[in-house]
C-alpha cells in the first residue's frame, strides 16, 4: 500500500535526523532561549529580507493559530476567515475554545478578497448596534488555502492594504507554505510574504520536519509578550532547542523550499495523469494537494493499492478525494499511481 492521506506521515527529512543526532548530547538553556533557536531565527529573518522580525518556535498547527490569535484579539473581538479556513473547518473549535468567535465569510475556492473583507468591516462599523457584536479583530487567511489555492500577488496586496487601511493586522497560516510558494502557479516570494503580513508562519511539521512550526512577527512591538501566550497556551517545549536544530536544518541551503518545489511537481505529474485518464479534477490547486472527482467503483480499484483521503461532495451528488504528495514522495511511488490511474479509464460507474 502506497499512501497519499497527507504529507506528515513520514518522520523528517534525514538532513534533521542528522543534526539532531550530532547535537544529541549537547547542554542547551531550554524553552527556546538557546544557540540552535537563536541561529534559526536569524537564518529565518535573512530569508524573509525582515531584519527587525521576531520569531519563536512552537510545536503544531492548531496550537499556533490558537496562540497568534490570542496575541492579536482583544477579548471582544473575532476573526474573519474564508468559510472553508482551517480554524474554521478543521480544528474542532480551538479558537472559540480559546474564547475568541471565527468570524467566516463565503468563499468557493479557499480564498478571501479585499472587498468581502471591506465589506465586513464597514458593515460592522456601520451597524448602529455594532457595541453588541462581536468585533473583527484580525484576519485570517492560509497560503495556500484549504483547497491548496494560491493567492496571487496582486490580490496578497490588496488585502494587507485593506487590511492596514483598517489597523487590522493581517495573519497567515502557512502550514504548507513551501508548498505554496513553490506552485508553478505562484509568482510570490518568502519576503513577500514577510512585507505583506503582520504574521505568519513557516510550516515545518508537514513540510520535512518531525514537528514544528516557525512564527515570525512583523514587527517586535506586535509579539510583545507573545512568549507568555507560549506559555499559556502549552506551547513552550523545555526541549526548546529540538525546534531550532530541525529549522535550521530546513534553512541551510534552501533545504525547505527544494523539498516543496518537488512535491509540487510530482503532484503537477498526478493532476496531469487524472486528466489524461478523463477524470475531473474538483479544483486546480497548483501545490501538492489534487482533488479528483472520482467514481464509487474509481475510488474502490484505487483503495486497494493506495491509501487516499475523501473530501466532499460536490454540488452535483459525486464525490471528490484527496491525494497529498510530501517531501519525501518519490517519483516511483507516482508513477505507479499514474500507471493505475490510467486503467481507471474504462471505470467510469
Amino acid at each position: 500500500m502506497i499512501h497519499f492521506e497527507c504529507d506528515y506521515l513520514e518522520g523528517c527529512h534525514p538532513a534533521i535526523l542528522q543534526k539532531l543526532q550530532e547535537t544529541n548530547l549537547e547542554q542547551n538553556l531550554g524553552y527556546g532561549v538557546d544557540p540552535h533557536c537563536e541561529r534559526a531565527a536569524a537564518m529565518i529573518r535573512i530569508a524573509c529580507d525582515a531584519p527587525d522580525a521576531d520569531v519563536h518556535f512552537l510545536v503544531g498547527g492548531t496550537q499556533t493559530n490558537a496562540t497568534i490569535l490570542s496575541a492579536l484579539l482583544r477579548p471582544y473581538q473575532g476573526v474573519l476567515c474564508a468559510s472553508t479556513g482551517h480554524i474554521n473547518v478543521h480544528e474542532t473549535g480551538a479558537i472559540e475554545h480559546g474564547g475568541h468567535k471565527v468570524l467566516p465569510l463565503p468563499s468557493t475556492d479557499g480564498k478571501l478578497t479585499a472587498e468581502q473583507v471591506r465589506s465586513a468591516l464597514e458593515a460592522h462599523f456601520q451597524d448602529a448596534n455594532h457595541e453588541h457584536m462581536v468585533q473583527p479583530g484580525a484576519v485570517y487567511i492560509s497560503f495556500p488555502t484549504e483547497l491548496g489555492t494560491i493567492y496571487t500577488k496582486a490580490e496578497l496586496e490588496a488585502l494587507s492594504a485593506v487590511c492596514r487601511d483598517w489597523e487590522v493586522p493581517l495573519f497567515i497560516d502557512g502550514a504548507r507554505l513551501g508548498y505554496g510558494l513553490e506552485s508553478s502557479q505562484s509568482r510570490l516570494l518568502l519576503k513577500d510574504i514577510a512585507r505583506l503580513s503582520d504574521v505568519f508562519y513557516i510550516g515545518g511539521t508537514k513540510q520535512g520536519a518531525l514537528f514544528g512550526e516557525a512564527v515570525v512577527f512583523r514587527s517586535r512591538e506586535l509579539a510583545r509578550d507573545f512568549r507568555y501566550l507560549i506559555k499559556m497556551n502549552g506551547g513552550m517545549l523545555a526541549k526548546g532547542r529540538l525546534l531550532g536544530i530541525q529549522f535550521e536544518a530546513l534553512m541551510e541551503g534552501g533545504l525547505y523550499f527544494k523539498l516543496a518545489r518537488q512535491a509540487d511537481r510530482l503532484a503537477e505529474q498526478l493532476s496531469g495523469a487524472f486528466r489524461a485518464a478523463g477524470i475531473e479534477l474538483l479544483i486546480d490547486s497548483g501545490t501538492n494537494q489534487v482533488f479528483p472527482i472520482l467514481s464509487e467503483a474509481q475510488a474502490q480499484k484505487l483503495g486497494r493499492e493506495f491509501g487516499f483521503e475523501y473530501w466532499t461532495r460536490t454540488p452535483d451528488g459525486r464525490d471528490a478525494w484527496r491525494f497529498c504528495t510530501s517531501w519525501a514522495t518519490t517519483r516511483e511511488q507516482v508513477e505507479t499511481l499514474a500507471a493505475a490511474i490510467k486503467d481507471l479509464e474504462d471505470t467510469k460507474n
